[in-house]
This record gives structure tokens, sequence and C-alpha cells, in this order.
């Protein structure tokens, strides 16, 4: 059974991310609000937790794993960005966009693309996941809370509880998060190239 987690939205208790940090850390998989809408968490190095998100959502191993980092500092550890990426990035955070950038050696290969040797990255702006980005001290390894043959993501804590009950270990609630993915900008190959279209302004990217 998952456990469920209710958190202030604007002013989360540092004893109840304490204890999501320290399940993450002992390799729970959690599903947890963004400023874009849940998604799926484990501790970075969390080979058990990749392989569940992966049966959960029914992915490939071509899937790109996303990287969600408190700041641009601890973005700069996992990826390569040179000065006019790092200038589109730095103007776009936090906010609801993935950025799909060369993976640096911090990297475990088993998050990397198999050919591209990339890795998703992203800021959000959400006071919960930067509480529990900040308690943690490294990202967390996440997956939008999509689910197989769905076409949105899922919203809501309690829905979440029900219907993943036996297969996560954990249940973030501090209410209404975003509904739509986030916007997916691949910058591996030096320009922009618009991946998906989500809760982020394509706009500065076209």
């Amino acid at each position: 059974m998952a456990k469920y987690y209710d958190v202030h939205p604007d002013n989360p208790q540092p004893r109840t991310i304490g204890q999501i940090a320290d399940s993450i850390r002992a390799d729970a998989l959690v599903a947890y609000p963004t400023d874009s809408c849940y998604a799926l968490g484990c501790r970075l190095g969390s080979r058990d937790g990749i392989e569940r998100i992966r049966t959960i959502r029914k992915l490939d191993d071509r899937h790109h794993f996303t990287l969600v980092c408190q700041d641009f500092a601890q973005l700069g550890q996992f990826v390569r960005v040179d000065n006019d990426v790092f200038r589109a990035i730095k103007a776009s955070t936090p906010g609801s966009y993935t950025f799909i950038l060369p993976a640096t050696k911090e990297v475990p290969r088993m998050l990397q693309h198999p050919k591209k040797k990339t890795v998703g990255v992203r800021i959000p702006d959400h006071v919960v996941t930067q509480a529990l980005l900040a308690e943690l001290g490294e990202p967390l390894l996440s997956s939008t809370l999509l689910l197989p043959g769905e076409e949105e993501p899922m919203t809501q804590g309690w829905e979440i509880k029900d219907l993943l009950d036996h297969v996560l270990d954990g249940v973030v609630d501090s209410g209404d998060c975003g509904t739509e993915p986030t916007t997916v900008i691949d910058f591996s190959g030096g320009e922009a190239e618009i991946v998906r279209r989500g809760a982020g302004d394509t706009s500065r990217f076209e």
C-alpha cells in the first residue's frame, strides 16, 4: 500500500517533507505534484525505481527520463550546456519545461538515452517539489504520470492513491497542480527542437 502524505501547498510541513525524502532515499517510488502535472519519482540511482516506472508506464529503453533539479547550479552538474543554450534555459526556469541535453558522467548510464547519451532535465516552479528537492539534496529521477492508453496525465492525489496503491510506495498530495505535462525542448543537436508542446510557452523556441 502507498503511504498518503497530505502536504500544505504554500507552507509544506518540514516533518512530512523529511519523511518523504527519507522514504525516497530508502528506494521508495512516489507520485508527487509539480507545476505541470503529477510525476513518478525515485532516487537518482534506483534501478528498481526505474524498472517500476517502466512497468507502470509501459516504456521502452528509448524513453527519456527526467532529472528534476532544485536549481540551475544542480542542473549544470548533470548536463552539458553551451552559452547560447544556457541563456535560453535560464530564461525559462523555473517553469513547465523539460530540456533534453547531453549527459555528463554524473548521470548513471541506465538513465541515458542508449544511442544519444542524453537525459531530460527540468527545474519546477512548485513550492512542495522545491521543498522536497531541498531536503533530498539531489535531483529526483522522474517521469510524467501518464498511464498507457491515456491522453492526459493524472492530476488528483486521491485518484492516484486509489488506482496505483498496489504499485507505489507513496502519494504526495498538496491540492491542485498543473493539468498539462511539460513542454519538451531538445537541445542535444545545438538548436531548439520542440518535441512536445505542453504547459510551457513554446514561442521563444520557435
